[in-house]
């Protein structure tokens, strides 16, 4: 018999280095990031991007934690941490922002407002289009 397979948000996934993805990630938990992610990815936890880790697309998520290359717009509800070896290529949403020396960061930063998910930024940035129609 089968058993219920529920998802444990105390559990952390992994993409080593050397595996590529293609696609939307979706998770409750934490997740770490090694090899390379090209798409959107939605974390109802943390998402941490190691040296050797590449997200090309987007991220949303409550925490990220990032020492490696970004090129992709990053939506963090509560704390974004960039170390020292992170690159980031692209507009940076965040409630908190903290950034060690030798980070690299290009683009906009919007921060210390409370950051709703992409669904409602979506909604917001509709209605401003339509606003500068009207």
């Amino acid at each position: 018999m089968a058993k219920n397979q529920e998802s444990d948000p105390s559990a952390i996934n992994i993409i080593r280095k050397g595996t590529e993805i293609k696609g939307e990630i979706k998770c409750v938990g934490d997740i770490r990031i090694d090899g390379t992610l090209s798409g959107k990815i939605v974390s109802d936890g943390k998402i941490v991007v190691g040296q050797t880790g590449i997200v090309e697309g987007e991220v949303v998520c409550k925490n990220a934690d990032i020492s490696g290359t970004i090129q992709a717009n990053v939506h963090v509800k509560e704390l974004l941490l960039l170390k020292s070896t992170a690159n980031i290529t692209g507009d940076i949403k965040t409630g908190k922002l903290s950034v060690e020396p030798g980070a690299n960061f290009t683009g906009a930063c919007n921060m210390g407002g409370l950051v709703k998910g992409i669904k409602n930024e979506e909604k917001r940035e509709s209605l401003e289009k339509a606003q500068q129609f009207a």
